[in-house]
C-alpha cells in the first residue's frame, strides 16, 4: 500500500457540488456565502489538489447528471457532492447516483457511518453517505453538514491520489 502511495499523484482535479434547493435558492438571490459544506470542501481540497469546478444546484436528477456531465468534460478526477443523502423525500442524490457507478467503494460509506457512531450514537443510520465509479471518475457523496463534509475530506483527503491512480489502471 504505502509503495502504491509513493507512486500515485500528489495533486488530482476535483469537482465540487452542493444539492440543495435552499441554498440555490439563495446562489440565485446573490448569497453566495451560505453553503458552507460546500465552501469547506473547495477551500479544504483546494490547498492540495486542483477544484476544476464548483457549482450549487437544485436537489434534481436530471441536473445533476448534467453537472457531473460538465465537470468530467472539464477533466474532474473526482466529484465530490454534498447534500440531498438524508431520507427526505427531496433527497435524490443517492437514487441518482447508485445506477451510475459501474462500481462501489462500499468501504467508504462503511467508514464514514462507523466514525459518524463513534460521534453521534446511533443517528449515524440515518447516513447514506456513499462513493462509487462512474466512468473513469470517482464521486463521493456526502451528507449536507459541515461537521459530515468535515468527517468525510477527514477519510478520503489522504487517499485521492491513491485512489486516483487505481482508476487509470
Amino acid at each position: 500500500m504505502e509503495e502504491h502511495r509513493r507512486n500515485s499523484p500528489l495533486s488530482v482535479k476535483v469537482g465540487v457540488i452542493t444539492l440543495s434547493d435552499s441554498k440555490y435558492q439563495d446562489f440565485l438571490q446573490g448569497k453566495t456565502d451560505t453553503d458552507l459544506s460546500g465552501q469547506l470542501l473547495k477551500d479544504s481540497l483546494s490547498e492540495v489538489h486542483q477544484v476544476v469546478d464548483y457549482k450549487i444546484i437544485p436537489d434534481d436528477p436530471p441536473e445533476l447528471i448534467s453537472t457531473l456531465e460538465a465537470m468530467k468534460g472539464k477533466g474532474a478526477e473526482v466529484i465530490i457532492t454534498t447534500g440531498g443523502t438524508g431520507i427526505g423525500s427531496r433527497d435524490k442524490t443517492i437514487e441518482t447516483l447508485k445506477p451510475l457507478f459501474g462500481k462501489k467503494l462500499d468501504g467508504f460509506g462503511e467508514i464514514f457511518r462507523y466514525e459518524s457512531y463513534k460521534e453521534l450514537g446511533a443517528g449515524a443510520i440515518l447516513s447514506r453517505a456513499m462513493a462509487g465509479v462512474y466512468d473513469s471518475t470517482l464521486i463521493f457523496a456526502l451528507p449536507g453538514s459541515p461537521n459530515a463534509v468535515k468527517l468525510g475530506l477527514k477519510i478520503i483527503q489522504p487517499e485521492l491520489g491513491h485512489l486516483v491512480r487505481h482508476i487509470k489502471e
